[in-house]
């Protein structure tokens, strides 16, 4: 049975890790995704100067060569559910009797700003990290810190300003960065918020209400009229599932996300998995994190496996609540849980400790390789 693993998320580096399972099982495995997997959990760590990017770096291909699974560094451009065909990046094509998705997200960018100069979304990861090496190039060439603008008041553009505004620090700049946040953040209790809010604006971050729409040189307009001065403006709002996964034509949340079963399965094709943030489980909504795929990942194993031998599936239902820890850029953290959360040392010392243990876990090699 032909199964092949479309893109090397947290939960496909978990199959990576345990492909032998699978090809006991009677599954010839292949995986589909780039040579590289840069880890969320680090990326605004190298944002803000802390990590050099090869910290978070996984090299995916060698990780398949050493599980004795056939890699192949394209993408996939579209699926032929009928035919159980994949068209592939570069031309040719590949079948599948089952097949995986964990292809992350992208930025939501309803106003087409992603191509415009001077423009960086969040995702994929690497252009954060072109975002650093052109913000330290202005940091060196003009003694200042450009005005940033970060459009998205989520957790993740609150993080990407704590990493930028880090990394102004870095070069002993004070920062000038303007989170727009296009209605009242409420991803964290308000006292948290309060609290994160002076923080940063201590460190030339300031947050206000507004919806980015339009980019003009050296600017950025509002939806109310207002303009900002912008020198570099990213892109951190809503985050939706790949073109990829609607061109299924299976059911779809409205960010895009695959309906899945608690199985993990697509509610239409049994032959259909997905994990992470492009999928949603029905009933069980959760918002896009790493936790969740983490957490899928033995789930996916187990039913894989159960499908090509015949055993009864298992169902996964994520936990209410998670353990969010943010890199503030500034040596401090902010952990958050359900209503709980805390502020300072100890939280990043918690998050470094359970990124890089998750890096040198997925990094590790079969001795006999």
């Amino acid at each position: 049975m032909r199964l092949v693993l479309v893109g090397a998320g947290h939960a496909h580096l978990h199959l990576l890790a345990r492909a032998e399972r699978l090809q006991a099982a009677g599954l010839e495995v292949t995986l589909i995704a780039p040579p590289e997997f840069h880890y969320s959990g680090l990326a605004t760590g190298v944002l803000s100067g802390a990590f050099p990017e090869a910290a978070a770096r996984i090299d995916v291909a060698a990780l398949a060569a050493s599980h004795g699974v056939l890699h192949l560094p394209t993408l996939v451009e579209s699926v032929d559910l009928h035919r159980r065909t994949l068209a592939l990046g570069g031309g040719g094509d590949r079948g599948f009797d089952v097949i995986s998705f964990n292809v992350g997200s992208r930025v939501s960018d309803p106003g087409g700003l992603a191509g415009m100069p001077d423009v960086w979304p969040v995702k994929p990861l690497s252009r954060l990290f072109d975002l650093k090496a052109s913000l330290e190039a202005v940091l060196i060439a003009k003694g200042r810190a450009p005005a940033i603008v970060v459009a998205g008041g989520g957790q993740t553009g609150f993080e990407i300003a704590a990493a930028l505004a880090g990394l102004c620090a870095r070069h002993g700049q004070y920062a000038d960065i303007t989170v727009v946040s296009p209605g009242p953040p409420g991803w964290a209790p308000s006292p948290a918020l309060s609290g994160l809010t002076r923080h940063l604006g201590a460190r030339g971050v300031c947050v206000i209400g507004g919806e980015v729409t339009a980019r003009e040189p050296g600017l950025c307009r509002l939806a109310d009229g207002r303009s900002l001065a912008c020198e570099m403006l990213v892109l951190a709002g809503g985050l939706i599932a790949p073109p990829l996964i609607a061109g299924l034509d299976l059911a779809t949340d409205g960010a895009g996300r695959l309906r899945v079963t608690p199985q993990l399965q697509a509610k239409e094709d049994g032959a259909v998995f997905a994990t992470g943030d492009c999928a949603v489980i029905e009933g069980a909504a959760r918002p896009p994190a790493g936790v969740f795929g983490v957490r899928a990942a033995p789930i996916l194993l187990a039913n894989l496996i159960a499908g090509a031998t015949g055993a009864r599936l298992r169902a996964y239902q994520p936990q209410r609540r998670w353990l969010s820890v943010m890199d503030l850029g500034d040596g401090t953290g902010l952990a958050l849980r359900g209503r709980l959360w805390w502020r300072g040392r100890t939280a990043l010392w918690l998050k470094r400790r359970l990124d890089l243990g998750f890096v040198a876990q997925a990094r590790r090699i079969r001795p006999d390789a």
